[in-house]
């Protein structure tokens, strides 16, 4: 689906650049708007968005029954971790009150799991006697938007609300030009992951997506039929990424047991002169220009309809 949106996107907009496409979709995409992509984007979130709140928030509002432990859910998994448990916690929700409001926001397509690939130290060692913190440790799913104009709407629209129905915009374009490249950056990792499946796509892939455990976080880890193992990490920062962050993530792989096949970054600013120097075999280097490759093929037929609508 989000291949999908981000094709519509590009065919409705034609944004000059991939850049600027990445950026502008984390905000409007899925919303099925035509957008003026030459403009500022924080002037097209006061004239779009901001403007016609009211409008917005009531189609919002309808998607979400009006029911308010939908929306603390939604903003929990906007602005945290995205792990099911934390996000409970941070919206005052219980597993029986949230876990309606997580299977009804899953019912309703705005949002999917991604499941944790860490094994419990139970399944590890069946007939072992474990200590009392991993007897209890709880392995958290995490969870995804489908739409990118949804994480956006409850990240940066909903702390302000009030403001925004007295037509104060100041504080919400403000928060959203400090933290811009930090929301942007899971949509990114999100694309880069649909990018790399995409080149692996003559692969059998059995397994893609983040990984986490109580210790290590990668971005994307890719495991193929041919036992191939891809690691990447995904960097929507202004500046280069240099040969520190390839040694951290290999010293993650360590940690996590793995040889990857394949160490693949992907970056907004661009790598290094000693990074681009060893790029290769086993290594490989993405800017946000190779994401061209995503929408090169679209046609206007793939248009998706606005999902408010």
């Amino acid at each position: 689906m989000l291949l999908e949106q981000f094709r519509s996107f590009y065919l409705r907009n034609y944004p000059d650049d991939m850049e600027k496409q990445i950026e502008y979709f984390a905000v409007f995409g899925g919303l099925g708007w035509e957008v003026d992509t030459m403009r500022p984007i924080e002037q097209l979130i006061e004239e779009l968005l901001l403007q016609n709140f009211d409008k917005l928030n009531e189609k919002i509002e309808q998607l979400t029954l009006f029911d308010t432990s939908n929306k603390k859910l939604l903003r929990a998994l906007a602005i945290g971790d995205r792990r099911i448990f934390s996000a409970f916690n941070r919206a005052g929700l219980n597993n029986g009150n949230g876990g309606r409001a997580l299977n009804y926001l899953q019912e309703k397509g705005l949002i999917q799991l991604e499941y944790s690939r860490e094994e419990h130290p139970r399944d590890l060692n069946p007939d072992a006697k474990l200590k009392r913190e991993d007897a209890k440790r709880r392995i958290s799913h995490k969870v995804l938007f489908t739409h990118p104009f949804i994480r956006f709407w409850f990240y940066f629209i909903v702390p302000h609300a009030k403001e925004i129905k007295a037509k104060n915009f100041d504080n919400v374009i403000k928060n959203f030009r400090i933290k811009q490249n930090s929301y942007t950056s899971l949509v990114f990792e999100e694309l880069s992951e649909v990018l790399l499946n995409y080149n692996l796509r003559d692969a059998q892939i059995l397994s893609s997506g983040s990984y986490w455990d109580r210790n290590i976080e990668i971005d994307i880890l890719t495991l193929t039929h041919d036992e191939r193992i891809y690691v990447a990490e995904c960097k929507w920062t202004n500046h280069k990424v240099n040969k520190k962050e390839l040694h951290k993530l290999l010293e993650k792989c360590e940690k996590l047991g793995i040889t990857p096949t394949q160490v693949i970054f992907f970056s907004k600013r661009g790598f290094s002169k000693e990074l681009l120097q060893k790029q290769g075999k086993e290594l490989a280097l993405y800017s946000a220009e190779d994401f061209s490759a995503l929408v090169k093929n679209g046609s206007k037929d793939e248009l998706i309809d606005n999902f408010l609508s």
